[in-house]
């Protein structure tokens, strides 16, 4: 497969563009930039930094051990300046180990299911494609769809379809699955989609694809996906260089509202309201670099629908984390 073929990387100039100002100023001081590419993927957005800047290095992380074969394929020009980790994103630590660095120049994280898996009919992503209910973004571990769709109660999928998939119809879709496999399991996605339609009332027939919103909230459930990015947002502020940038695209509300919420704690002033004068521990540890979220323009999403949902947030990292006292100087509360 050739991977720049696969994929065509979502917002791309955009991306450049702010991460631009901060590996300049790496370069203009001297050091050698350092970037983080949390979601590695086909490796688009690495290929066109390391193009864009000649002393740049990339460490790229992913889970999927195919992305890393490819994207390493495709980046094998650019020598070691590219670093591949095979990892979840919230290991930003572990690449930025891969760099010999302890703070990146700047951190991108481009989140979702990625066009590699997308369009690999075995893997069980898309529901217009009939494959093994399978959904493992990095093929490791026992949970699958298909085993969450035999050993999940009609409570505990309905809340999952609700919580995950914002499907209106959860319930009536969880009671649906679990009639269905009391008389085979359900193990490929034709077989969930026959299920989702069949229990789909006709009225609501033409309004969206059923399978839709409960195969996001699988995929999210296997891969951990919110749990995962919970964790990654403050160890990529953290690892951030004083200078450094953060840009995040998300495609899904859930994934923004993490981001959203991370970005905003670390932008805004922890000080008590009737302090007359704000401490260094208190102060914002980010800028806001964008005014809410950006969106693709109306160009972009109609040559690559992918760029239609996509919310990107930026943040640069203005001061370091005030150290904390150490035991020996608190003072003992009388």
């Amino acid at each position: 497969m050739d991977a720049a073929a696969l994929h065509t990387p979502v917002m791309l100039a955009r991306t450049l563009e702010l991460l631009a100002p901060a590996i300049d100023a790496a370069v203009a001081a001297g050091r050698t930039p350092v970037v983080i590419d949390g979601t590695l993927g086909m490796g688009g957005h690495t290929e066109a930094m390391l193009t864009a800047h000649p002393t740049l290095v990339v460490a790229g992380i992913d889970r999927d051990p195919d992305a890393i074969r490819l994207a390493g394929e495709r980046l094998a020009p650019f020598g070691d300046r590219f670093r591949p980790v095979l990892a979840t994103y919230d290991r930003i630590d572990l690449a930025a180990q891969a760099a010999g660095v302890e703070a990146a120049d700047g951190i991108l994280l481009d989140l979702g299911v990625s066009s590699l898996q997308l369009d690999d009919a075995d893997r069980g992503f898309a529901y217009a494609k009939d494959a093994p209910l399978d959904m493992r973004m990095g093929r490791a571990g026992d949970v699958t769809a298909a085993s969450i769709l035999a050993e999940r109660s009609d409570r505990e999928l309905s809340r999952l379809f609700k919580v995950y998939g914002d499907e209106k119809l959860a319930d009536r879709y969880a009671r649906a699955i679990v009639a269905a496999r009391a008389d085979a399991a359900i193990e490929t996605s034709a077989q969930l989609v026959d299920i989702l339609q069949a229990a789909t009332p006709r009225a609501l027939a033409n309004q969206g694809h059923p399978a839709k919103r409960v195969f996001q909230a699988l995929r999210i459930e296997v891969n951990q996906e919110l749990a995962i990015l919970e964790a990654t947002m403050p160890a990529a502020i953290d690892s951030l260089a004083v200078g450094g940038r953060l840009v995040v695209l998300a495609y899904q509300s859930l994934e923004d509202r993490i981001v959203k919420r991370a970005l905003q704690a670390a932008a805004s002033s922890t000080s008590p309201r009737d302090l007359p004068v704000e401490l260094p521990e208190h102060a914002p540890h980010l800028a806001l670099l964008t005014r809410g979220a950006e969106r693709a323009d109306e160009a972009e999403q109609a040559a690559n629908p992918r760029a239609t949902p996509v919310r990107l947030r930026a943040a640069e990292r203005i001061r370091p984390t005030a150290p904390r006292p150490s035991s020996q100087n608190r003072r003992k509360q009388p």
